[in-house]
């Protein structure tokens, strides 16, 4: 047998070795890039949830508190003004305006009933004033991001990995909420 039979054997035996080393190697490395890029959109995310909820706390105190209000406000808070239906965050499709809750509160603790609410800033400003009407005063405004429109929130929205690999990631975003001080409530003179 002759050097140059040998060196063909050899290379015949080699073909396809390249290719073998490289997928195993290229799913190794897709799967911890894509494993990068999801650890780096939850923490977006999570981060994300904080500033949302400052803003709509932040426009709530000093807007008016009617219904059409609150929508405007949500919307806001998503970076999505004047949007129609219910806009999600930018990169984030778990968190849209339907999971921004506001909350007007006598206290930092006690929520004040729907029945209870003052009718405009002008009638809260008299209940603030009236020493028997302390429970449809709005004293603080309370929003968060919450699955549900409840205080305290125990249904958290739950993170949504864009790639199906890592569909094991459902885990609840932490829940973030910001109480402010009333301020003008929306009241003009």
């Amino acid at each position: 047998m002759n050097v140059n039979s040998m060196t063909e054997k050899l290379k015949a035996s080699q073909s396809g070795v390249a290719a073998v080393e490289f997928a195993l190697v290229a799913i190794v490395f897709f799967t911890l890039l894509l494993g990068i890029i999801e650890f780096g959109r939850f923490l977006y995310v999570r981060n994300t949830v904080q500033e949302v909820t400052r803003a709509a706390a932040r426009e709530a105190v000093v807007s008016r508190f009617t219904a059409s209000q609150i929508v405007n406000i949500r919307k806001d808070a998503v970076f999505h003004s004047g949007a129609s239906g219910n806009p999600a965050l930018p990169g984030s499709n778990e968190i849209t305006s339907s999971e921004i809750n506001i909350h007007y509160m006598s206290s930092p603790t006690t929520e004040i009933p729907s029945g209870a609410m003052p009718s405009s800033p002008e009638d809260n400003i008299a209940a603030c004033l009236d020493a028997t009407r302390t429970d449809s005063c709005i004293r603080f405004v309370q929003a968060e991001v919450c699955a549900e429109n409840e205080l305290p929130c125990t249904h958290p929205v739950l993170y949504q990995p864009m790639v199906g690999l890592f569909s094991f990631l459902h885990i609840a975003i932490p829940a973030s909420s910001v109480i402010m001080p009333a301020e003008s409530m929306g009241y003009s003179q």
